[in-house]
Order: C-alpha cells, then structure tokens, then sequence
C-alpha cells in the first residue's frame, strides 16, 4: 500500500463509524454482517478477488471491526462493471471510495464523506523538448486507459467504442502496463491517480527520471462511502 495511506485507516474508520448507526458500546444482541463491495481501485483496493491483503480497505474494514462490537464488515469482491448493480440488487450493503459521477445516477443510497481527497493525472515519457504543453490538447494522442474507468476528460463516458474510436485508447486492466506502454513508446499518454502513481515509482525507481507527470489534472476525488437503504446499516 502507498505509504502514505498506512496511517489513515484508524482515524477514517471511526469518521466513519460516526455518522452511521454503529454503537461503541457492548452488543445486546447478534452481530450483524455488513457486505462491502470491492472493485480493483489501486491502492484503495487491490485484487480483491484474489484475497489476502487487498489494500487500504481491508485495513479500514478490519479497524472497523475492532473499533465496535454490533457489525462485521466483510469484502465482497465485485467488479468495475457490476459494483452499481450489485449494490442496486442489494448484493452488498456498503462501497467505498466512490464519486456520484462514476456510474451512480439513478440509484438510491446514503453519502458519507471519508475526509480523503486524491486527484488524477496524465503521464507521459519524458523527452527532450517536452513539457507541461503537452498535455494542453490530449486529442490524436494515443492513450492507454484502464477498462471501466470514468475520466473526466472524455465525459465520464466509459463505453469501449467510445474511448477506442474518439481517442485512439487502448484498454486494459492494468495500471502498470499502461506506464510501460508509455515508457515503451507503444502509446503517448495514460491516467493515474496520484496515489497510485506514487506507490508505482516508489517500487519501481527506475521510472522516475523517465515519466513527465501533468499539472493538468483530470479529476479530483473527494471519496465517499456509499450507503444501500434499507440495508442492515444506516448513515
């Protein structure tokens, strides 16, 4: 997980825990199991259908556990795709990390702030000559984009055909080989969270001195916790 994150899930569970029906105090009755839905968002979460250490949510999830005694929180893996529907059909209870604009109009749910802000940005190789301009008009530059992402640039419109026919992109379900690909020279630009980028050349230096890294941001985030109603749970 990206260092600085390690410090947060304590402080963001009880931010949490606060505004939701959740007692401190000993239980009077059965615990009650809360679902989580967890879609591959690095480093907030990472790989969850894998399991083990999935990133800053299981984290949460686990101080949120410790923290009261009425409500086990536990991970349901989904996917970018089926996250909404999932959570519409009641097949998870909880999401975090989430933004309205990402797929969520028309679905009803409760909003908790996280207290956690992040942004997005374009990444190119570095060359000679190149600078922030480069990044003023992203149209005719061939971009590689992770599959199911809603970017601000290109509306929040996440269809394939879209983004393939109106900016030259390349799809994929990898954040990292969309950064080589760039390296590589196979495409000129993709998108990454700072936080993920962070945690990328941190445990690949080598990238460094390679990457320009746009002022120009995309989005920022403001996450949020999305609440099903009706749910075991309220905010």
């Amino acid at each position: 997980m990206c260092a600085a994150l390690k410090c947060l899930p304590k402080w963001m569970a009880r931010s949490v825990l606060l505004p939701l029906s959740v007692s401190f105090m000993a239980p009077v009755w059965a615990v009650q199991e809360v679902r989580v839905g967890a879609a591959h968002f690095p480093p907030y979460i990472v790989h969850p259908e894998r399991g083990g250490d999935i990133g800053l949510l299981q984290q949460l999830l686990s101080a949120m556990n410790q923290l009261q005694p009425d409500y086990h929180f536990i991970v349901v893996p989904t996917s970018l795709a089926r996250r909404v529907r999932d959570f519409d059909q009641g097949r998870v209870d909880l999401t975090f990390f989430e933004c309205e604009c990402w797929g969520w109009k028309g679905v009803d749910y409760e909003s908790v702030d996280l207290g956690l802000e992040d942004s997005e940005v374009f990444v190119a190789k570095q060359q000679p000559g190149r600078d922030q301009t480069y990044f003023d008009d992203v149209s005719g530059k061939r971009m590689a984009l992770f599959t199911g992402y809603h970017y601000a640039f290109a509306d929040f419109n996440l269809a394939p055909a879209y983004l393939i026919n109106t900016f030259n992109a390349t799809l994929t379900y990898s954040h990292k080989s969309n950064l080589q690909m760039v390296l590589r020279g196979r495409v000129d630009i993709t998108l990454l969270t700072r936080s993920n980028l962070t945690d990328i050349l941190r445990r690949n230096p080598q990238y460094r001195a390679r990457v320009l890294v746009s002022e120009r941001v995309d989005q920022f985030y403001h996450h949020r916790a999305f609440v099903r109603r009706q749910g075991p749970i309220n905010a």
